[in-house]
C-alpha cells in the first residue's frame, strides 16, 4: 500500500502565507502609488475649462524678466524650491488656493503665501520633475491636499526671493477633484483658504504694499489677509499676463512694518 503524506497547516505557515500576501500586497501599493506619481507629475493641458486658457498661454510664452527683476543668481547659488499655484472653482466661480504662514515661523512668519517649500533629496531632478514633486508633496503636508486630484497644466520660470535666498519654481496646477483642506500642522500653517479670481481682481481690493526699506510691490487685500510679496507679485503678472486685469488706482497704498 503506497504511503500517503499529509501536511498539516501550522501557525508558522499561515505566518509566512500572510507575510508573503502583504508582500505581494505592499508591491501593489507600491505600484499602484508610482503610477499616481507618474500621473500627477505629467504637464497637460488637456481638458482644462476654457477660462484657464490664457493662463496656460501665458506660461508657455512669458520671459523670466516679465515676472519679476529678481532672478536667480548665475553662479546656481539659492535653496532650490517650488510652490503651487492652484486654480480651482467654488461657489463664486474661479479662485485661488492660497495659506497662511504660521506666525513663529523664521522666514516670512504670518504671511500669505502659495503652498510650497524646499526641494527635498527624493524629489528627484532639480532641473525637470523634483519642483513638481515638490509643490505636490509641500501642498499635500501643509493644506491636506490630495495631489491625486490636481493637474499640473503649466511651469513659469524660476524667481529668486534675495531676503530667504530661495530659488522658486511657479507650478500651475488645475483642482480637477477637489479635496478637502485645511491646516495640518499649527506650527507651520496659520490657516488655509481660497480667494475668488473676481477679488483679485477688483480693483477696490489692489493696492501698492510700501516696506519701511523702500521696497514697494503689488498687494491685494482679501479673505481679510493682506496678500504682498512674492505671493502678491506672482498673482499680479499671471492676472496682467491672462487679460484679467482691470485698471486700479496704483497709488494707494499700504504701509508694512518692519517686522514684514
Amino acid at each position: 500500500m503506497p504511503v500517503t503524506h499529509t501536511h498539516t497547516r501550522t501557525d508558522a505557515d499561515a505566518d509566512a502565507v500572510a507575510v508573503a500576501n502583504a508582500a505581494v500586497d505592499a508591491d501593489a501599493d507600491a505600484d499602484t502609488r508610482a503610477a499616481l506619481d507618474r500621473a500627477a507629475l505629467d504637464v497637460t493641458t488637456a481638458g482644462l475649462p476654457a477660462w484657464l486658457d490664457p493662463v496656460a498661454q501665458a506660461a508657455r510664452s512669458v520671459r523670466p524678466q516679465q515676472l519679476s527683476r529678481f532672478l536667480p543668481p548665475e553662479s546656481g547659488a539659492g535653496r532650490q524650491s517650488a510652490v503651487l499655484i492652484l486654480f480651482g472653482e467654488g461657489a463664486r466661480g474661479p479662485e485661488l488656493l492660497l495659506m497662511e504662514r504660521a506666525g513663529t515661523l523664521r522666514s516670512h512668519p504670518g504671511q500669505p503665501s502659495f503652498p510650497g517649500g524646499s526641494l527635498d533629496p527624493d524629489d528627484g531632478d532639480q532641473a525637470t520633475t523634483g519642483p513638481l514633486r515638490a509643490a505636490l508633496r509641500e501642498a499635500e503636508e501643509e493644506t491636506g491636499l490630495d495631489p491625486r486630484g490636481v493637474q499640473l497644466f503649466g511651469v513659469l520660470p524660476r524667481l529668486y526671493i534675495p531676503v530667504s535666498s530661495f530659488v522658486v519654481t511657479p507650478v500651475l496646477g488645475w483642482w480637477r477633484a477637489p479635496s478637502p483642506v485645511g491646516v495640518v500642522d499649527p506650527a507651520e500653517t496659520a490657516r488655509v483658504f481660497t480667494v475668488p479670481v473676481a477679488d483679485l481682481t477688483d480693483p477696490a481690493n489692489r493696492a501698492t504694499a510700501v516696506h519701511p526699506s523702500g521696497h514697494s510691490g503689488p498687494a491685494f487685500l482679501v479673505e481679510s489677509a493682506l496678500v504682498w510679496g512674492f505671493t502678491a507679485g506672482v498673482i499680479d503678472r499671471i492676472v496682467h499676463y491672462a487679460g484679467w486685469e482691470r485698471p486700479w488706482d496704483r497709488a494707494r497704498q499700504v504701509p508694512l512694518d518692519w517686522r514684514a
